[in-house]
């Protein structure tokens, strides 16, 4: 998968889980959480849903790692090149 194909991935899975979160503005600079307003369990199932879909593992220690959309996007994109 490309990085713009992961940031899509990313995008979209916030969507499903967030049908009231708008995507399209998003800083890929700045932290999620603080841009859609998501609370622990809405960050929580959106890594699920990454592990879910692609088979990713994300162990918790990782999660600081996934604050924003540029650093899920560097975190995710080793483990998704095969993808």
């Amino acid at each position: 998968m490309t990085r713009e194909q992961i940031a899509q991935v990313v995008k979209d899975i916030i969507n499903d889980i967030l049908p009231d979160g708008d995507c399209s503005n998003i800083n890929p600079e700045q932290k999620l959480r603080e841009q859609l307003e998501l609370d622990s369990m809405d960050f929580l199932d959106i890594v699920m849903e990454i592990r879910k879909r692609y088979r990713v593992e994300i162990p918790e220690p990782d999660y600081p790692r996934l604050a924003t959309l540029n650093s899920c996007v560097d975190y995710l994109e080793p483990k998704l090149k095969d993808k």
